[in-house]
């Protein structure tokens, strides 16, 4: 059973993106058309919430990513779940706009703490080799919160009104909070080592010293061309990712699409996302991870520009090529900061990512749907996100493995 500790803390960290990225980021969706009805907000005074969401967590993210470094994932896991269940709870009884945006203010805390950063730092301190993988099998978790959590929603919805259903799923970060608490160790507290610890330390020890990689501190990281593209993919990338995701029931309802079929359309991008981020995380693992990027941003822009075409009969396949691509993206971005820096400072590295990376996010929630007010269709948004999507694969053509490059 310890032989495969490590998968299973693999696994956990699969469930603590599924409990956090899915019921704040992608869950809350099924509710928007019951919200809209019952206070006549339009669609982006509601998606305002969002941005709040993930620009402050961005903003959260370097201050929390130094007390990852200090204090390990595990208390921060437990801190945020917690909030999440008291602010789900509280969003069963929201009133008005101002208490939204409040309970929203919270949800970034529950993303910093609960979310992207620490659950891959948290796998790759059990993990020396096989890590794409690993961390493919983590981040599973953010495309199955969104497959489930809409669904899951809408069925709700089926049999009582939208604050009994926000007050059953409170339900689902109580179970998740125990689980945690029970099982979620780092390999220090429970005396082993992580996963080809051994066959690392014998092969590191068959290179002469001057020829060893040493990790980089966050400052040096900084200086390199590779942070600076990761951060302007990250950038335009999750503006994409999350613009598309957050408004795809509502443009799918504009579509003609009933709301099980809108529900369905979330499932397959999630679905697919939920595929690719754990087979790009194992291509990783055998062909040059860099090269496995570049494929995934182009399925991305090849899907963006399908949906921009707002073709009905288009959608499925931009679906399936977007959440594909996203799916592998999302790994990617995480396992190259890992390897071109090193895990010293890899809080610090991740959350200075997490900061422009969310704030773009953010605006990509908000701007979409501003532009759907304004226009009467999700159409230039959508054209927007295809030439982000070429400009971020350009971009990454410039990333590289700074240990290496600077040894």
């Amino acid at each position: 059973m310890k032989r495969y500790y490590p998968w299973l803390m693999a696994l956990m960290g699969m469930l603590v993106l599924l409990v956090s990225n899915g019921l704040t980021v992608t869950g809350l969706t099924a509710f928007d058309e019951s919200l809209l009805a019952e206070f006549g907000w339009s669609r982006s005074e509601l998606k305002l919430r969002d941005l709040l969401t993930l620009v402050l967590a961005g903003w959260m993210a370097p201050f929390l990513g130094a007390l990852i470094d200090r204090i390990g994932p595990r208390k921060l896991v437990l801190a945020g779940v917690a909030l999440l269940a008291a602010l789900y709870a509280a969003y069963a009884h929201v009133q008005s706009l101002t208490h939204l945006y409040l309970i929203h203010i919270g949800f970034a805390a529950v993303l910093v703490a609960a979310g992207l950063n620490v659950a891959v730092i948290f796998i790759s301190q059990w993990f020396h080799t096989h890590r794409g993988t690993a961390i493919g099998i983590a981040l599973i978790g953010t495309s199955l919160g969104g497959m489930v959590f809409p669904k899951l929603g809408v069925k709700l919805l089926e049999s009582m009104d939208w604050r009994a259903a926000l007050l059953w799923e409170t339900a689902i970060p109580v179970a998740f909070l125990l689980l945690a608490f029970a099982f979620m160790r780092s390999p220090q507290a429970l005396g082993m080592t992580p996963w080809g610890a051994e066959k690392a330390a014998a092969a590191t020890a068959a290179i002469p010293e001057a020829e060893r990689h040493t990790d980089l501190s966050y400052t040096q990281a900084m200086r390199t061309r590779t942070f600076w593209a990761l951060a302007v993919v990250a950038m335009a990338t999750f503006f994409s990712i999350i613009a598309a995701s957050s408004n795809l029931f509502l443009h799918m309802r504009d579509l003609g699409f009933e709301p099980a079929q809108a529900g369905n359309g979330l499932g397959v991008m999630f679905g697919l996302a939920m595929v690719g981020k754990f087979a790009f995380g194992l291509l990783a693992d055998i062909f040059p991870p860099k090269r496995v990027f570049l494929l995934n941003l182009a399925l991305m822009t090849a899907g963006g520009f399908i949906m921009a075409t707002m073709r009905v009969d288009l959608i499925w396949y931009a679906l399936i090529l977007f959440g594909l691509g996203w799916g592998g993206l999302y790994t990617m971005i995480q396992l190259l900061a890992v390897n071109a820096f090193g895990l010293s400072s890899a809080g610090k590295i991740l959350g200075t990512i997490t900061l422009l990376d969310a704030t773009t996010a953010g605006l990509g929630v908000w701007l979409a749907a501003k532009i759907s007010d304004m226009t009467g269709s999700y159409a230039p948004a959508f054209q927007l996100i295809s030439g982000l999507l070429v400009l971020a694969l350009l971009v990454a053509t410039l990333v590289r493995n700074e240990r290496t490059a600077t040894a």
